[in-house]
């Protein structure tokens, strides 16, 4: 199917996307932080991102951006993964540049629909 990083700092959430990812068929990349989400982003080019927002260091906001900013990932899409769900929190999604938005616990129906129609190949017209 697809190649998925998930940069996520939590270790049982980490295990618990890739294996759930997995078993859908997908290929699961993962980073703990942003500073190496970044550069294996870059390096392998996945079809998708999950992107945890509350990381240490850069967090995910920000690392979306970086992601937008440069041609190499530019195109990618990013899945903003977040426990907070605070008003105005999807508008903020939308401008840093997230293809879309999840709240944790995760829903993974909701999950998957939004990874499948971000990844789905176009359709000729």
């Amino acid at each position: 199917m697809a190649k998925i990083l998930v940069i996520e700092d939590v270790e049982n959430n980490r295990v618990l996307l890739s294996r759930r990812l997995t078993s859908k068929g997908h290929q699961v990349i993962l980073a703990e932080d942003a500073e190496r989400g970044l550069g294996v982003a870059r390096s392998e080019q996945p079809n998708l991102i999950l992107m945890d927002i509350g990381l240490p260091g850069i967090d995910g906001w920000a690392a979306t951006k970086k992601l937008k900013t440069d041609p190499v990932t530019q195109a990618i899409p990013v899945i903003a993964l977040t426990a907070h769900a605070m008003q105005g929190d999807r508008e903020k999604a939308v401008e840093a540049g997230c293809d879309n938005y999840e709240t944790k616990p995760i829903d993974f129906n909701s999950l998957f629909e939004k990874i499948d129609a971000l990844i789905a190949p176009p359709t000729a017209s």
